[in-house]
C-alpha cells in the first residue's frame, strides 16, 4: 500500500484516549474533567496523572523530593547548567536557556538514559534472579555486555551525596524497603567490593525507590524530562547579570592546536 494511502485516515482526524480541549467547555486528560475533577491537585501530582495515569500523592511527593533532593542544583559547571548559563551571558531567553539545558540532559553517561537505563536493568536483573539465576551471573553478563551498569559509578568522585538524604526521605514517607531497593544495594554490595569498586549512585536510588512503587523505565524517564529546570533557571538568571560573553571564556593561547596557522578573513555579502 502506498505511504500516501496509510496516511489518508490520519487527514484531519487524529484520534486519541489522552484527552482534549472542547472549546468555552471544558478540558479532559485521560478521561476526567480538569476543572472539576482534577482542579484540586498539587502539580506533580497532576502532571504524575498525566505522564503514567496513575493518581498516588505518594509517588508525587517522592518524585518533587528526587527533583529537589537528586537534579536541580543551581550550579553553572554542571553539564546542562552551562548551557544555561552560555544562554545568559549571550542574552538569550529564558526560554531557550531552559529548553537547551534541557536537552542535553538526554545524554548517554548522565541525566535521563542512565534514569532509564538503571530501572531497566533492575527490572531485568530481578527476572532473571526470579528464573534461578544468581546475583553474580547477572552483574559479570550485564558487564560483559555494556561494560558497566546504570545506576553505579561516578566520573568525578565515587561516594554519592545524594543517596543518603535521598533514602531517609524516601523512609520518612514509607518507601525505601521494597524489593527493588534491596536489589539495589545488593548489586552495589558486589560491585564495591570487586577492582572496579563501583558505588552506587543516584539513578540507581531512584530507580528501585520507583520500580517499587509500580513505575516503568518510560514512567519514569517521562517523569524526570523536567526534573533540571529549577537548576538551569537560577544559572541563566545569574548570568544575565555578569559581564556579556563572559561565562568561562578561553583565550586561544590556551589551545593546543598542532595544524597549520592561518589566517580566516571574514566577508559579509550584502
Amino acid at each position: 500500500m502506498p505511504v500516501h494511502s496509510k496516511l489518508e485516515k490520519f487527514e484531519d482526524n487524529w484520534q486519541t484516549s489522552m484527552g482534549g480541549w472542547f472549546p468555552n467547555e471544558k478540558v479532559v486528560l485521560r478521561g476526567k474533567d480538569v476543572f472539576t475533577e482534577l482542579n484540586d491537585k498539587p502539580w506533580m501530582e497532576y502532571l504524575l496523572f498525566a505522564a503514567t495515569g496513575k493518581e498516588s500523592p505518594k509517588i508525587a511527593r517522592l518524585l518533587e523530593a528526587m527533583w529537589v533532593i537528586c537534579t536541580s542544583f543551581p550550579d553553572p559547571r554542571i553539564w546542562n547548567n552551562r548551557v544555561s548559563a552560555l544562554a545568559g551571558t549571550a542574552r538569550s531567553t529564558g526560554v531557550l536557556a531552559a529548553a537547551g539545558a534541557l536537552a542535553v540532559t538526554e545524554a548517554t553517561v548522565y541525566g535521563l538514559k542512565p534514569i532509564k537505563g538503571a530501572t531497566d536493568f533492575l527490572y531485568r536483573a530481578d527476572q532473571r534472579l526470579t528464573k534461578g539465576e544468581n546475583l553474580e551471573q547477572i552483574i559479570k553478563a550485564e558487564l560483559k555486555q555494556f561494560r558497566s551498569i546504570y545506576g553505579y559509578g561516578r566520573p568525578i568522585v565515587n561516594a554519592d551525596e545524594r543517596v543518603k538524604p535521598m533514602m531517609e526521605f524516601a523512609r520518612s514517607i514509607g518507601c525505601g524497603n521494597g524489593k527493588f531497593v534491596k536489589l539495589a544495594f545488593e548489586v552495589e554490595d558486589y560491585l564495591s567490593a570487586t577492582r572496579l569498586k563501583y558505588q552506587i549512585n543516584i539513578a540507581a536510588v531512584c530507580a528501585a525507590l520507583l520500580a517499587d512503587e509500580g513505575l516503568s523505565p518510560e514512567d519514569f524517564y517521562h517523569m524526570a524530562t523536567l526534573a533540571f529546570t529549577a537548576g538551569a533557571m537560577p544559572c541563566f538568571i545569574d548570568a544575565c547579570k555578569q559581564h556579556e560573553g563572559g561565562f568561562f571564556p578561553l583565550r586561544t593561547s590556551r589551545l593546543n592546536y598542532q595544524g597549520v596557522e592561518q589566517v580566516r578573513h571574514w566577508r559579509c555579502k550584502a
